[in-house]
C-alpha cells in the first residue's frame, strides 16, 4: 500500500499582515513531491513527460485560483483594489471615478451672413473630428466664434490653426480655424489618481482648517489635480507666498465653486495668494476675495535611445512610450521629474507600465529583456526649454535658452538642429540664460530660435506647475 504524503499548504493564507499565496514554483514542487511519494521517487515526471505536463497544468490551475482569491481579497481595500472594485469601494467615501471628458476648442466660423449650420462637424490636420453646437448661424459680420467639441473623449490635442477643415460642407459656409490651441480633455481617471483622491476625501471631517480646505477643494466637481501650500511664518517663503497665507493650485473645475470651497473652510484672517482673483460671498452676504492659481501645465518631452536585443519587436517600443506617458501624466503638482525614476517605466517596470499595457509585471520583464537602455541614452526637457535668439551657426559654443533652471555645469544636452540632426554637448558654464557648451556647433549645422533642448538630468517644476505628457512628446530611438 502506497504511503500518502500530506500536501504543503497550496491555498492562500490570511494573516495579520494580509493575504499571501505560494508561488507557482512552490506549488509545482509540492505537487511533484506528493506525486513521487505515491508512485515512487524513480517515476519519470520531467517536463517532456505526460505526467510532468499534467502536474504543470494542475499547478497552474491552483496558482490561477490563488491569484483570483488575492485579487478578490484586496478588492475590499481602496489601497489595493483595481478597476471596478476600486470604483465600488470609493463610493463609501462619497466620491466616484471621474469619467473621460472631451477636448474643446474655440473656432472661428466664416461665410455668408445668415448661413445656418446644423450639426456641423470640422476636422483638424490629424483627421480628428470636432462637433459644432447643434445650430449655428453666421452673423452679418461674416464670422462667429463657437466652441467645438472633440468627437472622441480623451486627450485630443490641436495647436492653433490646426482645426481648418469643413467636414460637413454647407452652402455659404466657407472657412473654419481655431485661433488658440485646444483645451485637452481627460481620460478616465486612473486607479492611482482615484486612490489619491480617496485618501484625501477621508479628511472631509478633518479637525484642522488646512485639512478641511484640502478635502473641500479636492471634492469639487470637475476638478483635476490640486494642491495647497501654507506659509504660517511671519515672512514671505521660498515660493513667494506671503506670511500667514495659503496658496491653492487647481487644474480644471469651476473657479467660482472652488473659491467658494476655500472660503467656506479657511480661518478668518488667513490670506490667500494666487494669480486668479474671485469674489464670493459669506453667509451674511459679505464679499470675500479669494486668490488662487490655475495650474500651469508644463509639457515634459523625452528622448529614449534603446539598444535592441534578441526578440525585440516594434510593439515593445509602443509599450515603452505608453508607460513613460502614463508615468509623467501621473505626477502631482510641483513634482520634479527625476531622471533616475524615469528609468523604471522606460524599462517597463512599475505601476505605470502595468496599468498602461494591461500586462503583468512578469510579462513586461520578459519584454524588457529584449532591449537595453544605457544611462547616457535618456534625456528629458521642459517644453519651455527652448533656444532664443540666433540663428547660431558653425563654431558657436554659446546659446541662449529661455529656461535654464534645470541645467547645470557638466550636464549633457541635446539640441535640435535645422537639418533634423541633433547637437550633443556638455555644458561648461551658465551665465544668466546663456549656456556655454563643448563641442561647438559643427560645420554646416545651424540652431534656430525655438529649438528644443533636452538634458540628461533632472527637471525642476515650480509649486504651481504640473507635468503633462502625450505620446507625441516621447521620441523613442532604436
Amino acid at each position: 500500500m502506497a504511503t500518502t504524503f500530506p500536501l504543503a499548504t497550496l491555498a492562500c493564507t490570511i494573516s495579520s499582515t494580509g493575504i499571501s499565496a505560494p508561488s507557482y514554483n512552490d506549488i509545482l514542487s509540492s505537487l511533484t513531491a506528493s506525486f513521487q511519494s505515491i508512485y515512487g521517487s524513480d517515476i519519470y515526471i520531467d517536463p517532456d513527460s505526460q505526467d510532468g505536463q499534467w502536474l504543470a497544468v494542475l499547478a497552474q490551475m491552483v496558482n490561477d485560483g490563488n491569484q483570483a482569491d488575492v485579487t478578490t481579497y484586496n478588492g475590499y481595500s481602496p489601497t489595493f483594489a483595481q478597476g471596478a472594485a476600486l470604483s465600488s469601494q470609493v463610493k463609501i467615501n462619497g466620491i466616484r471615478r471621474d469619467v473621460s471628458s472631451n477636448s474643446t476648442a474655440v473656432v472661428d466660423i466664416g461665410g455668408q451672413a445668415g448661413t445656418p449650420i446644423n450639426n456641423g462637424v470640422v476636422a483638424d490636420q490629424n483627421s480628428n473630428l470636432w462637433m459644432l453646437p447643434a445650430s449655428v448661424t453666421i452673423p452679418i459680420s461674416g464670422t462667429i466664434a463657437v466652441t467645438a467639441t472633440a468627437m472622441v473623449p480623451g486627450t485630443i490635442t490641436a495647436i492653433a490653426g490646426a482645426i481648418n477643415q469643413i467636414n460637413t460642407p454647407t452652402r455659404g459656409w466657407q472657412t473654419v480655424s481655431n485661433p488658440a490651441a485646444a483645451v485637452p480633455g481627460a481620460p478616465v481617471e486612473s486607479d492611482a489618481a482615484l486612490r489619491q483622491r480617496q485618501a484625501i476625501s477621508t479628511s472631509l471631517s478633518a479637525q484642522t482648517p488646512l485639512q478641511a480646505i484640502i478635502s473641500n477643494v479636492a471634492n469639487t466637481p470637475g476638478i483635476g489635480r490640486n494642491a495647497i501650500y501654507q506659509n504660517d511664518t511671519s515672512v514671505t517663503d521660498s515660493n513667494g507666498i506671503p506670511d500667514h497665507s495659503i496658496a491653492v493650485v487647481v487644474e480644471a473645475g469651476d473657479i467660482v465653486t472652488i473659491a467658494q470651497a476655500i472660503a467656506a473652510k479657511k480661518s478668518p484672517g488667513t490670506g490667500t495668494y494666487g494669480t486668479t482673483d474671485e469674489t464670493v460671498f459669506d453667509p451674511s452676504g459679505v464679499p470675500i476675495t479669494i486668490k488662487l492659481f490655475d495650474l500651469t501645465e508644463i509639457g515634459i518631452l523625452t528622448q529614449i535611445t534603446i539598444v535592441p536585443l534578441t526578440g525585440y519587436v516594434s510593439t515593445t517600443g509602443a509599450l515603452i512610450v505608453n508607460a513613460v506617458v502614463a508615468y509623467l501624466s501621473g505626477f502631482a503638482i510641483g513634482q520634479d521629474s527625476l531622471l533616475g525614476k524615469l528609468f523604471g517605466p522606460a524599462n517597463l517596470s512599475g505601476d505605470a507600465a502595468t496599468s498602461s499595457s494591461g500586462l503583468t509585471q512578469a510579462q513586461l520583464d520578459t519584454l524588457s529583456n529584449t532591449y537595453n537602455l544605457p544611462v547616457t541614452n535618456l534625456y528629458q526637457g521642459r517644453s519651455d526649454m527652448l533656444v532664443t535668439g540666433g540663428p547660431y551657426t558653425a563654431g558657436a559654443n554659446v546659446i541662449n535658452i529661455a529656461n535654464v533652471a534645470s541645467l547645470a555645469n557638466g550636464k549633457s544636452i541635446i539640441v535640435n538642429q535645422t537639418d533634423g540632426s541633433q547637437l550633443t554637448a556638455v555644458i561648461t558654464n551658465i551665465t544668466g540664460n546663456a549656456a556655454t557648451f563643448t563641442p561647438a556647433i559643427a560645420a554646416g549645422k545651424t540652431i534656430n530660435a525655438g529649438a528644443q533642448v533636452l538634458v540628461n538630468g533632472d527637471l525642476t517644476l515650480a509649486f504651481n506647475e504640473g507635468a503633462q505628457c502625450v505620446v507625441g512628446d516621447v521620441n523613442l530611438v532604436t
